[in-house]
């Protein structure tokens, strides 16, 4: 967004300011300038002057002597141009001025370049008559300008005054960086409201007078909305009897300044007011109107369309169009139709004014590969209560600069009408939050100053419509703060009550599995969450296994990363492979990452998102290295009760007869095992590789940090060694099992000290051997009572089949 210094003082008359001074008083109050060009810079003692006298020069045929009056003094000149002739008033640099540059349009000289009295064959010039170019212009900006020569003032010009100020280059370009949310400030008037708030002046905004003859614009042109979400307002005036010609010289001055070319009086007025106010307008010949009907409407899918620019663009259903009764006539908010532009012999003309949804606006301009001045300023969302004061505003310039006969009344479709919004005040919580200590009167006057109103009896400031991010107290302090000044605001300590922050327990959790791995030698890794449908087979698994179930991408990059993962394998497996690959010994990774569930496929609510903490290694270790990191986790996580493992996992992608799930409190909160030697093959890993996945969301629903403590034994402790005689198909977990159930409420602990298979044992079994510990917290045990919980044991252990060892 650009302004130039001259516009902003046109409705802040009393703006009497230095161009930094400007720069940084309104970055501080929240319109960020990221800088600014001074179109003088380079320009010095540059006056009118008028030639009273051409001659020829004695020894050149193209140059000419010219005797120039330039009020306080005749100069001569001499120059080359083509285009003078006695009488033309012309832009002069005197003898020491400077000039922005040379003949060529961008051919400026940082600096400028000096002019000094010289002789030109052998005849004494005392300056020289300048091109637009050399003033650091060119004919986009000021159209009347030659092609080539010099510039030629008007008969209005006066002799002897700066011809500097008479082409409007005594000004200041500032450019704004405009955060979205600020939709006013996209406009002239928005800049010049915030700079009379920021510097404590008046703010005169545009007066609009009413306009239009006595008959009515419905006998001219009917308006029809279809999809009112897409375009909440449409408004529409016709003008009649054109008369096409140039803009005054005033309105080209401001499109120039902010790097509009300047074209005729009927196309100025529509860039004017989309500058000045925001709104984007657009001019259809009234004659190519089929019907002189319009309607909005969507696009059918396919449907070509011609714009303005010759280009044939196809669009879809979800882009609006503006139609006549017939046909499509533009493209709503970014462009409009060659079978509707406006030509020299347009008699009649419909002036449009609307307000389009942004995130349409956005996307359609996208989807045709067209984006214009008028679709970025919808893109932000534009206020519909604007659009009627620009479209009067328009018509009363067309009346101003006799540019044609404007039609009585406007048609305007507006269905929900935007409100203000009321947003509560409290000076106390402003001040609060600021740390400040404003009177309410001040704040009420920074809200005066910016267009807000205020409700005293119910303590409600009104927002204005064309105010978009105002809708919270937080919101009220942000506009207080920026116009009492960031810098005036002291420094004060927090007040409130102190608190620590600290990790979520989820987080604590997670971090205790990262802490564990690490301990163990192992790695992190990060894996995609995408991958491809390949990976299920990659894995055995069955064709009709629910993680097959996955979530399509609508958008992937390719196959290999078109669905997201229901299984965390796939990743790990990958790294163990590429490591193996480059020849590395001893590799132990971990990774910490989600994998994503749907409830029903096609999605119809969010997946179940779940945390895997996945643990994968070849090398030193084994299945049983792997379950010792898995307990020594648990353990450190507060989960205390013994853990048991099912070998009846069914997991096709781990070894079958080394592979089980992992089960606490008989919840399955994991598995572990061996790689199958198949999938092994398939990733290409030459040796045993080992993997656990622990469900996380399992886990911290079951663990704690709470730790209790118990005080040293009082009475001595009673120990029992038992070896058997084991079926081999029996596991000491079920062992274990036996002697924690039938244990009774003396057992203190047991532990496997022994596991022996060889020649000595029978086939088809294995011997085991445990210690068992029993005591008592109020007395000394005696021998009947640990005898009573040994028989208990001994019974049911008989029943499974398994016998003392002799």
């Amino acid at each position: 967004m650009n302004t130039s210094l001259s516009w902003i003082k046109a409705y802040v008359p009393d703006l009497d300011v230095t161009a930094q001074e400007y720069t940084d008083a309104m970055t501080l109050s929240g319109t960020k300038v990221e800088g600014y060009e001074k179109l003088d810079a380079d320009l010095d003692k540059i006056v009118i002057g008028q030639i009273e006298k051409i001659e020829k020069h004695p020894d050149a045929d193209k140059l000419i002597i010219c005797q120039v009056n330039v009020g306080t003094e005749t100069v001569q000149i001499v120059t080359g141009a083509p285009n003078v002739k006695e009488g033309d008033k012309v832009p002069v640099v005197l003898d020491g001025g400077r000039v922005a540059g040379g003949h060529e349009p961008g051919q400026r000289v940082a600096g400028g370049i000096k002019i000094k009295k010289g002789k030109l064959r052998g005849v004494e010039s005392c300056g020289m008559m300048c091109s637009i170019e050399e003033l650091g212009s060119d004919r986009n900006m000021y159209p009347e300008a030659p092609e080539y020569g010099i510039y030629i003032f008007g008969d209005d010009a006066v002799v002897g005054e700066s011809a500097i100020k008479a082409l409007g280059l005594d000004d200041v370009v500032f450019e704004y960086e405009i955060t979205s949310n600020r939709v006013d400030c996209f406009s002239v008037v928005g800049i010049a409201r915030e700079a009379a708030a920021t510097f404590g002046k008046e703010f005169h905004p545009p007066v609009v007078t009413p306009t239009g003859n006595d008959e009515d614009v419905n006998d001219y042109i009917k308006v029809r909305v279809e999809n009112t979400d897409l375009c909440p307002r449409y408004c529409a005036r016709v003008v009649k009897n054109i008369k096409i010609g140039p803009s005054p010289k005033w309105m080209q001055r401001r499109l120039a300044s902010v790097g509009i070319r300047p074209i005729n009086n009927l196309v100025d007025i529509t860039n004017y007011v989309m500058e000045e106010y925001g709104q984007p307008m657009h001019a259809y010949d009234l004659d190519t109107i089929a019907g002189h009907q319009i309607v909005v409407r969507n696009a059918e899918k396919g449907e070509k369309f011609v714009t303005l620019d010759g280009q044939e663009r196809e669009m879809d259903d979800s882009v609006l169009m503006i139609c006549d009764g017939e046909k499509a006539v533009g493209i709503a908010g970014i462009m409009g139709g060659e079978n509707s532009m406006i030509t020299d012999h347009v008699q009649t003309m419909l002036f449009e004014a609307a307000c389009f949804d942004g995130t349409n606006i956005r996307k359609s301009s996208k989807k045709v590969g067209l984006r214009t001045d008028a679709s970025g300023k919808f893109e932000k969302g534009l206020d519909p209560n604007n659009a009627q004061a620009a479209i009067d505003r328009a018509c009363q310039l067309v009346e101003e600069m006799g540019a044609g006969e404007v039609v009585g009344g406007m048609v305007d479709v507006y269905g929900k009408k935007k409100e203000p919004v009321r947003v509560p005040f409290d000076a106390d919580a402003i001040n609060a939050l600021l740390g400040t200590d404003i009177p309410e009167a001040d704040m009420l006057g920074y809200f005066e100053k910016i267009g807000l109103e205020y409700d005293a009896d119910a303590k409600k400031v009104i927002a204005p419509t064309f105010r978009h991010d105002l809708f919270r107290l937080a919101d009220l302090a942000e506009e207080v703060a920026r116009f009492y000044g960031y810098d005036n605001i002291p420094t004060t300590l927090p007040s409130g009550e102190a608190t620590t922050g600290k990790l979520s327990f989820k987080n604590r959790v997670e971090d205790v599995a990262k802490d564990i791995a690490e301990f163990c030698g192992f790695s992190q890794g990060m894996t995609y969450s995408f991958e491809s449908p390949k990976v299920f087979d990659k894995l055995l698994l069955d064709e009709d296994d629910v993680l097959r179930q996955a979530i399509p991408i609508m958008n992937p990059l390719g196959e290999d990363y078109s669905i997201m993962r229901t299984i965390s394998l796939n990743g790990m497996l990958t790294s163990l492979a590429t490591n193996y690959n480059r020849r590395n010994k001893n590799v132990r990774l971990y990774e910490m990452g989600n994998i994503y569930l749907p409830k029903s496929l096609p999605l119809t609510e969010l997946p179940d998102e779940r945390m895997q903490f996945t643990l994968g290694m070849y090398g030193e270790g084994d299945f049983f290295s792997m379950k010792g990191i898995v307990e020594e986790f648990f353990e450190k996580v507060g989960l205390h009760k013994k853990e048991t493992y099912d070998p009846n996992a069914g997991k096709n992608f781990l070894h079958p007869g080394r592979q089980a799930n992992i089960i606490y409190e008989g919840r399955v909160v994991g598995y572990l095992g061996e790689v199958h030697p198949q999938v092994a093959d398939n990733y290409g890993i030459g040796e045993r590789a080992y993997v656990a996945v622990i469900d996380m969301p399992e886990i911290v629903e079951l663990a704690t940090f709470d730790r209790k403590y118990e005080g040293i034994a009082k009475y001595p402790a009673v120990s029992r060694d038992i070896s058997m005689v084991v079926p081999k198909e029996i596991l000491v977990g079920q062992i274990e099992e036996v002697i924690e159930k039938k244990g009774g409420a003396y057992l203190e602990s047991y532990k496997l000290f022994d596991l022996y298979e060889g020649a000595q044992i029978k086939p088809g079994f294995k011997s085991v051997a445990y210690s068992i510990t029993f005591r008592a917290k109020d007395r000394t045990l005696e021998e009947a009572d640990v005898s009573a919980a040994m028989k208990k044991i001994l019974k049911a252990l008989e029943e499974m089949g398994i016998e003392l060892r002799q």
